[in-house]
């Protein structure tokens, strides 16, 4: 190309801690990874220590990810929440957290901004409690829980971390979730995969406004952070598009003479559930120069071009109204079954 590309000031955007590890080409050392799966429900927990937490880029702590494809069918969606709750007991069961402490839920995010939404639409379908122990009492299987959406700053015009910690101050929990939305540096997982973390998080980091951190380091009380990615870059979506079209021409290639394809429309093939390796010759006769870059210095050319002129936008899917609504019940709900042991599986 002429010149060498610095990558050492370009930051790929993603709040998942999968995607950072698998970003690091070096040894993972101080990085612990064990995969569980439900059907077709994959859970990755990831183990990240000092060492790993300088390779990657985020937090000591422990990340827990859960993978799932559609959730428009009620059953798959169903199995979704079983495992959420389950994989939020056994974090809550490390932190040692009682099954009488108090919890505070906490939804981020701006609601009249769909993508943003996930927190305060999930926040209206907790259980709160707290208000009736105040006054007498509550039955066996359930546990004190409050829930609180602070809205943005935009709104407000204070800090989002300044006033869940006024509230802490005030209600003294011994447990706060925090549920906000996330960005994605794959497609493939807009709103597509849930991140469980007890290292805390960044009001507004998806979209590059660094706040105020929510954690134990700054409020004293252990942090459970839950997201799921609704939104992708411009870099993202030019850049997996190139990678989409090189394993479309190759699949192609390799399959113009396979007698099911005759079976198949044009067009209509599925190459994303074929594993197809690309030779480096062949992607350099595909993309000509851009073929000689890494994966990374192609995201940071596209990068280069459209961030001076304002289009590197944030975006999401269409129809992000309604999967926005079933992604809040899952995490409302799963919540909801971790917290009270009276609420069971509908």
């Amino acid at each position: 190309m002429g010149r060498e590309i610095d990558l050492k000031n370009y930051k790929i955007r993603t709040d998942l801690a999968i995607e950072a590890i698998k970003n690091i080409k070096e040894e993972k050392k101080g990085i612990i990874t064990r995969i569980i799966k439900y059907d077709d429900i994959k859970v990755t927990d990831v183990l990240v220590d000092e060492e790993g937490s300088k390779k990657i880029d985020k937090k000591v702590g422990n990340y827990i990810t859960i993978e799932f494809e559609d959730i428009t069918d009620y059953d798959n969606r169903e199995k979704l929440i079983e495992v959420f709750s389950t994989e939020l007991k056994k974090m809550m069961e490390k932190m040692q957290i009682k099954k009488d402490d108090l919890v505070l839920v906490v939804g981020l995010g701006n609601e009249t901004s769909t993508p943003d939404a996930l927190g305060p639409l999930s926040v209206k379908k907790i259980i709160v409690t707290n208000h009736l122990y105040l006054v007498g009492g509550l039955d066996e299987g359930f546990r004190r829980v409050c829930a609180i959406s602070p809205g943005v700053m935009g709104e407000t015009g204070m800090e989002t971390s300044d006033l869940v910690v006024s509230v802490i101050e005030m209600l003294k929990p011994d447990l706060v979730i925090v549920i906000d939305a996330l960005a994605s540096q794959s497609v493939e997982r807009l709103n597509k995969t849930i991140q469980m973390t007890d290292t805390g998080i960044h009001p507004g980091s998806g979209v590059g406004n660094q706040r105020k951190e929510i954690s134990k380091e700054i409020i004293g009380i252990p942090v459970v952070a839950i997201g799921i990615p609704t939104v992708v870059d411009a870099v993202t979506i030019v850049s997996d598009t190139l990678e989409f079209m090189q394993k479309h021409f190759s699949y192609t290639k390799k399959n113009i003479n396979n007698p099911i394809n005759k079976l198949i429309p044009y067009g209509q093939v599925n190459y994303l559930n074929q594993k197809i390796e690309i030779e480096p010759d062949e992607k350099q006769k595909l993309l000509g120069m851009l073929g000689i870059l890494t994966d990374d210095e192609i995201k940071q050319l596209i990068s280069e071009i459209l961030t001076p002129i304002g289009y590197n936008l944030m975006v999401t899917p269409k129809e992000i109204d309604f999967i926005m609504h079933k992604l809040s019940e899952v995490i409302g709900q799963g919540i909801n079954q971790a917290l009270h042991e009276k609420v069971q599986k509908r």
